[in-house]
């Protein structure tokens, strides 16, 4: 594959990318495969099992165009998972490799024990790393009577990548296809024109937290198979196929950051992060009402909301004050005063969302559903809060059901794992997953009258 010109040297080569890829397809004919989600709060691995006859079954229907395709989510069972409290992460960026190392071989090997296997090959999700969108666009010329796969290659690798200092590629996948400047094509082989164009999204990391996660995979003894922008698992699994296709936004609410991620036409087109959490919301509570981060979190947890309620004034919360060690003297607080605390943090975060998203021009597409996910998420009434600041339909998503995928491990919180199965099973085309034709083959119109002359004769 030719190298693309303003490729970033920061990150992964084209050749890196293309090996990792190559490890998943591996690992997925091995069938065994780890999917590492490292957040701020936890650290969660799932070991999947990968039928691979049943998976390239889904493969050949897809490629056929049968509705057949969509049980390659079926070839993928969880046989093991492993969550433990993460260390070393904040705001969804390692700041401690030796903390983050402890946590993902300590993932590793509860979901190791609970599967009975050992895995050597991991894809992982990158929450941080400043996620930035793009585009780009490849032309090429149609060299026979109809677009075929040589065409879409030559089309697809002639789309320019963006190269910035200190960042690094992460996604690049067509999301449309053009003939004769008409566009809206998924797959253009097959069609009669002569100008084949091709518009991808581009997403780039800061380089750094990219390598730093790289080398903490590395080091729990995993060869990497893919690194995976949070913000993009999370749409994969918590929106629903008819969500991706008209339009809608995912607002994975972690305990570090918030991403967000747009589709429309069943592909990612923008993501991006907010870096604020569940955690900021704690440090709010701790501070503002003086007592410790540990006990600001379970009162959090258990007692807080995004919206007041006229009972509010008579629910009282026990709430330690800092460096109160008597049980007896501890004070009480209604659950008023700690919504009280809580909104204006959430209402920061939601507000900045909606001026990211309208930034990003969603209010333009037709469908305009917007699905919160994410720990965060679950915190009562946000649902109704966001509906009200972001202006749109608004639900609370949970993730699609995996087979073998255990019910505490089902909910909001772990959205960005199980997309990494679905990533796992149906991971979408990337640039460099295209063969670039040779430069000299099929140039020139003596080189496509002859090739004409060869199809059709």
């Amino acid at each position: 594959m030719t190298a693309h010109p303003g490729v970033s040297l920061h990150g992964p080569t084209l050749n890196g990318l293309r090996a990792m890829r190559e490890r998943l397809r591996a690992a997925a004919r091995r069938g065994l495969v780890a999917a590492i989600d490292l957040g701020s709060a936890k650290t969660a691995c799932f070991i999947l099992r990968i039928d691979a006859q049943r998976l390239a079954r889904a493969q050949e229907m897809a490629e056929a165009g049968d509705a057949g395709a969509h049980d390659a989510l079926g070839a993928v069972r969880v046989v093991g998972v492993g969550v433990v409290r993460s260390g070393g992460v904040r705001l969804g960026e390692i700041v401690d490799m030796e903390e983050a190392g402890r946590s993902v071989r300590a993932a590793l090997e509860l979901a190791e024990k609970m599967a009975g296997e050992r895995v050597d090959q991991a894809v992982a999700t990158l929450s941080g790393g400043r996620p930035r969108s793009a585009a780009a666009h490849g032309l090429a010329m149609v060299e026979g009577v109809a677009v075929c796969a040589r065409d879409v290659a030559r089309a697809a690798t002639s789309c320019r990548l963006p190269r910035e200092e200190g960042r690094a590629l992460l996604h690049a996948q067509p999301v449309n296809f053009e003939i004769d400047g008409v566009g809206g094509l998924n797959d253009p082989r097959g069609m009669s024109g002569e100008r084949l164009g091709c518009d991808a999204h581009v997403l780039t990391v800061a380089a750094g937290p990219l390598r730093n996660l790289a080398q903490c995979v590395r080091g729990a003894d995993l060869e990497l198979a893919g690194v995976v922008s949070g913000a993009y698992a999370a749409g994969l699994s918590s929106l629903v196929e008819d969500e991706q296709r008209l339009g809608a936004a995912c607002v994975d609410m972690g305990a570090g950051a918030t991403s967000l991620s747009i589709f429309l036409r069943g592909h990612m087109i923008h993501a991006q992060s907010v870096r604020l959490g569940g955690d900021h919301v704690t440090l709010d509570i701790a501070q503002g009402l003086a007592m410790p981060q540990a006990d600001a979190e379970r009162v959090k947890t258990l007692h807080g909301g995004a919206v007041a309620t006229g009972l509010d004034d008579r629910e009282m919360i026990e709430a330690p004050r800092l460096g109160d060690d008597d049980p007896h003297e501890r004070r009480r607080i209604s659950r008023a005063v700690l919504i009280g605390v809580i909104r204006p943090r959430l209402e920061e975060t939601l507000e900045t969302v909606r001026d990211r998203l309208r930034a990003a021009g969603f209010e333009h597409l037709p469908g305009r559903r917007i699905v919160l996910t994410g720990g965060a998420a679950q915190l009562p009434g946000l649902e109704e809060a966001a509906q009200r600041i972001l202006g749109r339909r608004t639900r609370v998503g949970r993730p699609m059901r995996i087979a073998g995928l255990p019910q505490n491990a089902a909910g909001p919180a772990f959205a960005a794992g199980v997309g990494l199965a679905v990533y796992a099973a149906r991971p979408r085309d990337e640039l460099w997953d295209y063969d670039a034709p040779s430069a000299a083959a099929g140039r020139g119109r003596v080189a496509r009258a002859v090739r004409w002359f060869k199809e059709n004769w």
